[in-house]
């Protein structure tokens, strides 16, 4: 039978799965989290297609971490950025990536470090926003913002 082949091979894939190699991007998971996040609604009707993203990001890892990318089922694009004076004007540029040491956090806030997002639907006030954070090495990072129509 064909059977006991097959649980053997099925038993060595289950010990690769679980050596230190398998689990490099993994662990990411449970030690990397999103708090206290938030997303502004816009006035209805908006011409703007886009909102903003805040929150904190903490690192519980043992090493650093590096955010490479950011998405929501909820938006067309979403982008880190961050806000900056030159010259005395405030500008926003984008981020192509967040470093977080290990133990560390980031503050995405207004006039700060913040996630743009655009090809905004329709948000209403504590409407859960569902975001995914990929993180260096494939590991993905899932949060929910809560949107609001003022800041916490």
């Amino acid at each position: 039978m064909i059977t006991k082949p097959f649980v053997g091979v099925l038993s060595v894939l289950m010990a690769l799965a679980a050596t230190p190699a398998a689990w490099a991007a993994g662990p990411l998971l449970g030690c990397v989290e999103v708090s206290g996040g938030w997303v502004r609604v816009l006035p209805a009707p908006s011409p703007m297609r886009m909102t903003a993203g805040y929150g904190t990001i903490h690192n519980g890892c043992e090493r650093a971490v590096t955010i490479v990318a950011a998405s929501s089922p909820a938006f067309g694009h979403v982008t880190l950025h961050e806000t900056v004076v030159e010259d005395g004007v405030s500008k926003m540029r984008p981020l192509p990536e967040l470093r977080l040491a290990a133990g560390g956090t980031a503050t995405l806030q207004p006039s700060g470090m913040h996630l743009m997002l655009m090809g905004a639907a329709t948000l209403k006030d504590g409407q859960q926003v569902p975001v995914v954070f990929e993180v260096d090495g494939g590991s993905e990072v899932q949060a929910v913002l809560r949107a609001r129509n003022t800041a916490p």
